[in-house]
C-alpha cells in the first residue's frame, strides 16, 4: 500500500458510504497464516480492513452506521465470513474507536486506543511525518512526532467534548443551508471573503452562521468562514502553541472528502512556516510537505493490524458472532431495563386521551374544523382591507393577514432559503394570490431579518420578537400568567401581569432546548420532521440524557448509541429532557409555582406533540393545578403579533408605507464583503456587509467607498453596535446625537450612585 498524495475528492461521501477493494490475486492471504481485521467504530461511521498475516491489505470499506454501531459491525464481520473467509478461532480482529469498547469483547477482539492505533500506522507508512491531524465526526486529534528514529516522542492533542472543529460542526450548519453532501464536497475556501465564525463552540458557530445567512452573506461565503474556523481551531487551539512541522499528514473523513478544508489548510500551513522561518526538508516546495492520503478514512484501522503483527498469536482470536448477535438481539433491550426508563406515556388509554385533547387546540391540525378556517375562507373571493404581519425565523418565514376586526384570514410560510430577501419575495408571492388588488393598511415585521427588510419592503412597525409572541398570545389568552415560545433556535419565556409583560427569559446563544437541536438529531438519524412524535411515542423506553449544553447533549447521545439505544428512543429521551434545558437551564426558573397557573405553549417546536406532552408532565409536577395550553396558531405566532402591533399602529391614524408587490417581486440586490466595507470607527474592525438593493427613490451613495448610483438604497449589516450602520461623518454626528439622547433620557443609576458613594469631600482645616 503506497503512501498516497493529494487526492480530488471522490464521490465517497454519497451514500451509502461505501467504498470496497478487490481482491486482487496478489493480495489472497496464505492459505497457512491467520487473517488480521481491524475495525474502527467512530461515531458516525465503521471502518474496517482486513489484511494477510503479513500486512497486505486485502479489503477495506466504511459506512455509515445510522446510530447502530453493533448492527453494522455485525454486518461487517457477516460479509468478511462470506466473501473473505474470516474464521473464527484462526483469525484475528482488533477494534478501535468511540464504540469499540462494547462491541470488542463480545467477539473475542482487542481494543486499541484511537490515538495508538493511528500513530502506529503512521510511523509505518509515513516514517517522514512531524505532525498529523485527524478530524472525525464528533473529536479532533492533534499528534507531534519529534527527534529521530532512536529517540522518537510523541505529543498529543485531542477534543472530544467539543463539536467545534469537527465534521458534524460543518455537516450540521450545511443541513441547514441545504447543501447535499456531493456539493459540499466540491465547495471551494480559496476566492471567497471570510466572516467570524466562532471556532471554539459548534452551538455559537451555527448561531453566528445563522446571523450572517439571515443577514445575506452567501453560502459559499458561509462554509468557506467555516473551513477557516475548523483550521483556526485545530491550528490555533488544539496544537498548544505549538508550531507543526513539516511533513504534515491531514486524516479522517472531513479532510478526505472537503475540498476547501484542504485549501484551508495549506494555505495556513505554508503561511505559518513562511512566518516562523520554518525551513523546508531539502530545501522543497511546501505544498509538496501537506499529504491527504487517499485512504485517509483507515488510519485508526490500519493502527490495528500494525498492532496485531506485534501481538502473541492468541491475542485477539476471532470468536465469531454469536455473542455479538445476542446482545443486538436480547442483551442490549435487558440493559436498557436497567438503565434507563418508560416511554413518554404510562398506557396507551392516557396517550389517546392526551393526543385526543391537545391535538384539537392546533387549529392547524389536518382534521380540525379550525384549520381550514384561515385559507379556505378566502378562497373564493380576495381579500380587500388587511393587516399583514410577518415572522422571518431561522428557518421559515411566515405571514398572515388580520382583518381590521383582528379575524385570521389567511396565513401561510416558506421555508428558508438562506436569504431574507429572497424569503421575502417567496412570502409576498402567497400573499399576493390572495390580497391581488387589496389594500395593505399596515405592515409589521418581526424575527431575525426584521432589521434588514424592514425599509426594503416598506414595513411599518418592526418589532421586537418578545412583544410580537407576547402579543399573540395574550390575543387569545388574556389571563395568561405565563407565555412559552421555543422556536428553532431560541427560547422565549414571558412571564406576565395583569396582561402585560413583567419579566422575560431569552435563551439564543445555546441550542439546548430549542426545535432545531431536535429536527438536527432526527435528520442524523434519516427520520423526517413530521415523525418524530409518533417515533418518540412508541419508544417503550428511552435513556437518561443529561440537561445543558447542546454540545454535551450531543455526546451523551452518542454515548447513549453505544450502549444500543435506537433512534427512536433517543428522540423520545430527547423530547423528555426539552423541558428540564427550557424552563431551568435556558430560563432559569426553578419555582414555576411562583409563576401562576396558566402557560401557554408555542412556537413551531410545539406542533410536536411528544414536546407538548413532555412540557405538560413537566409544568403540571411543578403546579400540580396547572392549566397548560397551546396556541392554536403556534407556529405562527409571531406573525399574528406583529399583524396586532400593526393593526394598533393603524388604527391610531397611520398610513401605510408598503412598497407594493410589484417592487418586491422585481427587487434586485448585492452582496459586498471586503476590505472597503470593514468599519473603522472603533478597535473592533467589524467585517460589516453591503447589501445595496434597487428601489424607486433610492439616493444612491457615489461618495462612498464602494459607490452605488441613484435608484439604489444601502442596508448595512454584521455590525456590532449603532456606529457600524453609517459610513459617513455626517452620519456618525446623527448616531452619536442619538446615543446621547438615549443616555440623557435614562442614566446610569448605579454609576451615579457610585459616584456620590465615593466623591471625595474637601474640608477646610484650621490652623
Amino acid at each position: 500500500m503506497s503512501e498516497g498524495n493529494f487526492v480530488q475528492i471522490a464521490p465517497l461521501m454519497r451514500e451509502p458510504g461505501v467504498m470496497e477493494i478487490k481482491t486482487p490475486e496478489k493480495l489472497k492471504p496464505s492459505t497457512n497464516g491467520a487473517q488480521i481485521c481491524g475495525i474502527d467504530v467512530g461515531s458516525t461511521t465503521v471502518k474496517y480492513v482486513l489484511s494477510s498475516a503479513s500486512g497486505e491489505v486485502i479489503s477495506q470499506a466504511y459506512e455509515r452506521h445510522n446510530t447502530k454501531q453493533a448492527e453494522k459491525v455485525l454486518q461487517f464481520l457477516a460479509r468478511l465470513e462470506a466473501q473473505h473467509g474470516l474464521e473464527p478461532k484462526r483469525d484475528r480482529v482488533f477494534f478501535t474507536g468511540s464504540g469499540a469498547g462494547l462491541i470488542a469483547p463480545l467477539t473475542g477482539a482487542k481494543v486499541i486506543q484511537e490515538v495508538v492505533a493511528v500513530a502506529a500506522s503512521v510511523e509505518r507508512l509515513h516514517p517522514g511525518v512531524r505532525f498529523v491531524s485527524e478530524i472525525g465526526g464528533e473529536d479532533m486529534k492533534t499528534i507531534f512526532f519529534n527527534g529521530n528514529e532512536k529517540t522518537k516522542s510523541k505529543q498529543v492533542l485531542m477534543q472530544s467534548a467539543c463539536s467545534g472543529g469537527t465534521g458534524t460542526f460543518i455537516e450540521k450548519t450545511a443541513r441547514k443551508l441545504q447543501i447535499p453532501p456531493e456539493q459540499l464536497s466540491e465547495m471551494h475556501y480559496t476566492g471567497h471573503t471570510l466572516h467570524k465564525i466562532s471556532s471554539k463552540c459548534g452551538i455559537f458557530a451555527e448561531a453566528d452562521a445563522n446571523t450572517l445567512l439571515k443577514a445575506g452573506v452567501t453560502v459559499d461565503e458561509i462554509i468557506a468562514s467555516l473551513f477557516e474556523a475548523v483550521v483556526y481551531q485545530n491550528l490555533a487551539t488544539l496544537t498548544r502553541g505549538n508550531t507543526p512541522s513539516p511533513e504534515v499528514l491531514l486524516l479522517g473523513g472531513p479532510n478526505l472528502f472537503f475540498k476547501g478544508l484542504q485549501e484551508a489548510w495549506r494555505l495556513h500551513l505554508k503561511r505559518i512556516w513562511k512566518e516562523r522561518k520554518v525551513p523546508m526538508p531539502g530545501g522543497g516546495d511546501p505544498e509538496s510537505f501537506i499529504t491527504v492520503p487517499s485512504d485517509a478514512l483507515y488510519y485508526a484501522a490500519l493502527g490495528c493490524v500494525e498492532i496485531a503483527m506485534g501481538e502473541q498469536p492468541h491475542v485477539g482470536v476471532y470468536q465469531g458472532v454469536k455473542q455479538l448477535h445476542w446482545w443486538i438481539e436480547e442483551g442490549q433491550y435487558e440493559e436498557k431495563k436497567k438503565q434507563g426508563r418508560g416511554g413518554l406515556c404510562d398506557s396507551e388509554d392516557n396517550l389517546r386521551t392526551f393526543i385526543d385533547v391537545y391535538s384539537k387546540m392546533d387549529a392547524t391540525a389536518p382534521g380540525n374544523a379550525a384549520a381550514n378556517a384561515a385559507e379556505v375562507s378566502v378562497a373564493p373571493k380576495k381579500l380587500d382591507r388587511v393587516l399583514v404581519g410577518c415572522d422571518f425565523g431561522s428557518t421559515t418565514a411566515k405571514a398572515v393577514c388580520l382583518s381590521p376586526e383582528k379575524e385570521l384570514l389567511f396565513s401561510c410560510y416558506a421555508l428558508s432559503k438562506g436569504n431574507p430577501i429572497e424569503d421575502a419575495r417567496s412570502l409576498f408571492r402567497q400573499l399576493r394570490e390572495v390580497i391581488g388588488d387589496g389594500e395593505i393598511l399596515g405592515l409589521g415585521i418581526t424575527g431575525y431579518g426584521k432589521d434588514l427588510l424592514k425599509g426594503i419592503l416598506g414595513a411599518d412597525c418592526g418589532v421586537v420578537e418578545t412583544i410580537a409572541h407576547a402579543s399573540a398570545g395574550l390575543h387569545y389568552f388574556p389571563d395568561a400568567d405565563c407565555i412559552c415560545d421555543v422556536g428553532g433556535v431560541d427560547v422565549k419565556i414571558m412571564i406576565l401581569k395583569n396582561g402585560a409583560v413583567s419579566d422575560f427569559r431569552l435563551n439564543s446563544q445555546c441550542s439546548s432546548g430549542n426545535g432545531a437541536f431536535l429536527q438536527g438529531v432526527a435528520e442524523r438519524f434519516g427520520i423526517p420532521l413530521s415523525e418524530i412524535a409518533d417515533g418518540a411515542f412508541r419508544a417503550q423506553a428511552m435513556p437518561q440524557l443529561s440537561m445543558g449544553c447542546g454540545v454535551f447533549l450531543q455526546s451523551d447521545i452518542v454515548n447513549q448509541q453505544r450502549k444500543g439505544w435506537q433512534a427512536e428512543e433517543i428522540l423520545a429521551a430527547l423530547c423528555s429532557i426539552l423541558p428540564l434545558n427550557v424552563w431551568i437551564y435556558a430560563g432559569g426558573m426553578n419555582n414555576l409555582a411562583q409563576v401562576g397557573k396558566k402557560y401557554i405553549l408555542q412556537g413551531g417546536t410545539h406542533k410536536n406533540l411528544a414536546v407538548v406532552k413532555t412540557q405538560v408532565d413537566f409544568i403540571r409536577s411543578k403546579v400540580p393545578d396547572a392549566e397548560v395550553v397551546v396556541h392554536p396558531y403556534s407556529g405562527e405566532a409571531g406573525a399574528i403579533g406583529a399583524a396586532l402591533v400593526s393593526l394598533d399602529w393603524w388604527a391610531k391614524g397611520g398610513k401605510s408605507e408598503f412598497r407594493g408587490f410589484d417592487t418586491i417581486e422585481k427587487l434586485t440586490y448585492t452582496t459586498t464583503t471586503s476590505k472597503e466595507t470593514i468599519c473603522n470607527w472603533c478597535p473592533v474592525t467589524c467585517q460589516r456587509s453591503f447589501i445595496d438593493v434597487e428601489l424607486p427613490g433610492g439616493k444612491g451613495r457615489d461618495w462612498s467607498k464602494v459607490p452605488i448610483g441613484v435608484g439604489w438604497e444601502r442596508v448595512i449589516v454584521n455590525n456590532s453596535c449603532p456606529k457600524g450602520l453609517v459610513e459617513d461623518v455626517n452620519e456618525m454626528r446623527v448616531i452619536k446625537a442619538g446615543i446621547e439622547k438615549t443616555k440623557n433620557a435614562f442614566p446610569n443609576i448605579a454609576d451615579m450612585v457610585r459616584q456620590e458613594g465615593f466623591r471625595r469631600v474637601s474640608a477646610s482645616i484650621s490652623a
